[in-house]
């Protein structure tokens, strides 16, 4: 929560100090431009831009954090990131208006200019996809199946763990202390991935927070924790571990 809102105020300060105090030199691309570029840049119109920019995503920022704690979490995070995103996308193409290096004094594209648009269009539109695609798999709840020759986690870092592979199996109400996200991903109450931990040091996650109980699996690869988005399921599911364990041996 607090981090959200400090990064608000963050950004806010920051919209200011290119906005009003017209420290251009702060805006990436343009403080790297020769000198006899920098003169064709529209740097008052470049500058509101930009500060408009950080004041919204500050306010957006804020308001999360203002939320988080009343409402989903998960859904908290992903409509900031979403909406950053979003919006820096818009900016950076939005910007290039300013340039008189790209468009003319009517607002035309300069012949050729457009080569100058095509590389950080496409990486723009792959980026997005690909966080896009990764969001959404982070979220969706943990799917298990049963095979006969083990458990299969699906998603995201899932795996088959063979039954003669667990170790032993247990359901606790509390998660390890968290310490680090190694290789995972972390929205809101959704953790998966690999996870260092206080007690038992490196864990793999597919766990939603919110709802317990967990199942720890011990296995010769390390331990697991998962449960489903049901407390009368993740129940189930354990005692379905429970009983294939047992039938092992």
């Amino acid at each position: 929560m607090w981090f959200f809102i400090i990064l608000g105020v963050f950004l806010i300060v920051m919209g200011l100090t290119i906005h009003v105090f017209k420290w251009y030199f702060l805006i990436s691309g343009y403080n790297t431009m020769p000198q006899e570029k920098k003169a064709k840049v529209d740097t008052e119109g470049l500058g509101r831009l930009i500060g408009i920019y950080f004041y919204v995503n500050g306010g957006i920022s804020i308001l999360a954090g203002v939320l988080y704690a009343a409402l989903e979490p998960g859904k908290i995070l992903i409509s900031a990131i979403g909406f950053f995103l979003i919006s820096t996308f818009y900016v950076l193409f939005k910007a290039q208006k300013y340039d008189g290096n790209i468009y003319d004094e009517n607002g035309k594209l300069r012949k050729g200019a457009w080569k100058q648009l095509v590389i950080p269009g496409f990486i723009s539109v792959v980026t997005l996809i690909f966080i896009s695609v990764v969001m959404y798999f982070s979220i969706q709840p943990t799917r298990v199946s049963f095979l006969e020759e083990g458990i299969q986690i699906h998603g995201m870092y899932g795996d088959v763990y063979t039954w003669e592979s667990i170790e032993s199996a247990s359901l606790k109400d509390e998660l390890p202390t968290i310490e680090i996200r190694t290789n995972g991903s972390s929205l809101g109450s959704k953790l998966k991935g690999y996870f260092k931990t206080k007690e038992l040091g490196a864990v793999k996650l597919f766990v939603n927070t919110k709802n317990p109980p967990y199942i720890y699996l011990e296995t010769d690869r390390g331990m697991i924790i998962f449960n489903m988005n049901d407390k009368d399921e993740t129940q189930e599911i354990f005692s379905r571990i429970l009983r294939k364990i047992e039938y092992q041996f």
